[in-house]
């Protein structure tokens, strides 16, 4: 009956609203938003020891029940070789419910762990490399939620990458394009695709060709003169030098 009077004073007002659940033997707290809202951040409400969120355009449209409230608890964008992927977590603190999303699709899906905390483990992209979420309980029923990919910290590991890999946005007949190389192993990556590549010496260095539609490519490696910086690589497209960016 909380909710129900909580769901309707939330479509009379259109303000945030709180009210606790009791579920079993605990109580949850439980919070609602408008659709629109730009206040306080999701993190900050959890931190505070909010453990279920909610945000969905249709709770202004009958009929409210609970269980149109999302369990959305994460969400991480992670820049790989083949192209940015999103991961999304949710995970229900009262059943225990955990189901984990990669670009939209569902990769795992527990509906009842007796157990709050924990991890889970799954692949991303198409070299399928490995994630894990982990679930730990910060102060009672507040959680906090990190990923880790390949065993380090998403920050860590974006920090290595960005010193093993070069990443270039050009626009080509009306399309966008992300090319990445990566430097271990020499090889091109196109809007998720590994590309065909050809290699040639030259007299400043190296050269990396393949094709993107009707136009022409290439990464020419060529000696910074530095130790500290190495070689560096630079994408040519048409003999027009595309800047790299940094993700």
């Amino acid at each position: 009956m909380e909710a129900a009077r909580a769901i309707n004073r939330f479509q009379r007002t259109k303000a945030i609203i709180r009210f606790t659940c009791p579920v079993a033997s605990e109580k949850t707290q439980v919070l609602f938003w408008p659709p629109g809202y730009s206040g306080r951040p999701a993190s900050r409400w959890l931190s505070a020891g909010f453990t279920n969120l909610g945000w969905r355009d249709d709770w202004t449209r009958p009929p409210y029940s609970l269980e149109k409230m999302t369990d959305l608890v994460a969400v991480w964008d992670v820049a790989l070789s083949d192209g940015v992927h999103k991961i999304e977590f949710e995970h229900g603190t009262t059943s225990g419910k955990r189901v984990v999303y990669v670009d939209g699709k569902e990769e795992i899906r527990k509906e009842w762990m007796f157990k709050l905390v924990g991890k889970e483990t799954f692949c991303v992209g198409a070299a399928k490399t490995k994630a894990t979420i982990n679930i730990d309980a910060i102060s009672g029923f507040a959680y906090e939620y990190t990923l880790e990919i390949n065993g380090k910290s998403l920050k860590k590991y974006m920090e290595n990458r960005s010193k093993t890999t070069n990443t270039w946005v050009l626009h080509l007949d009306g399309e966008d394009f992300r090319v990445v190389l990566e430097k271990d192993t020499m090889d091109v990556w196109c809007n998720g695709k590994r590309m065909e590549t050809a290699g040639e010496f030259v007299d400043d260095g190296t050269e990396t060709h393949f094709s993107v539609g009707n136009h022409d490519c290439y990464i020419k490696a060529v000696s910074s003169g530095k130790r500290k910086e190495g070689i560096i690589h630079s994408l040519i497209v048409d003999d027009r030098e595309i800047p790299e960016i940094l993700e």
